[in-house]
């Protein structure tokens, strides 16, 4: 089973606890239906904006473990507040780079 570290949106843990993230991982659905069910080694969010910190909790999930990082639908796609992050495609190019070509990037969550 392939560990996987969830990086979500700072700005809408109010309104999203991570519920349906965790459940379509341990699922095997959705963004996870390629690698199948995964277990889950941390869920963290960004930062807050730009996105800066979830460079070194991405590189930090790797250390401990995580050989994908997955950003949650908050981010990509906006859901559940219909605005995705401005600062997405740098934060996630940013992350690849920095835990390296081995760790799977996995763009939403559902």
């Amino acid at each position: 089973m392939k560990k996987v570290g969830i990086i979500h949106c700072q700005q809408t843990e109010d309104v999203c606890p991570g519920t349906t993230d965790f459940k379509v991982a341990s699922e095997g659905k959705l963004a996870f239906e390629k690698t199948g069910p995964v277990e889950i080694v941390g869920f963290t969010s960004c930062g807050g904006c730009p996105g800066k910190r979830a460079v070194f909790r991405a590189k930090i999930m790797v250390d401990r473990g995580a050989e994908a990082i997955a950003f949650a639908s908050c981010i990509s796609k906006g859901t559940p507040v219909g605005f995705p992050c401005p600062h997405y495609a740098t934060m996630r190019d940013t992350v690849a780079r920095k835990v390296g070509n081995n760790v799977e990037i996995i763009e939403f969550t559902h």
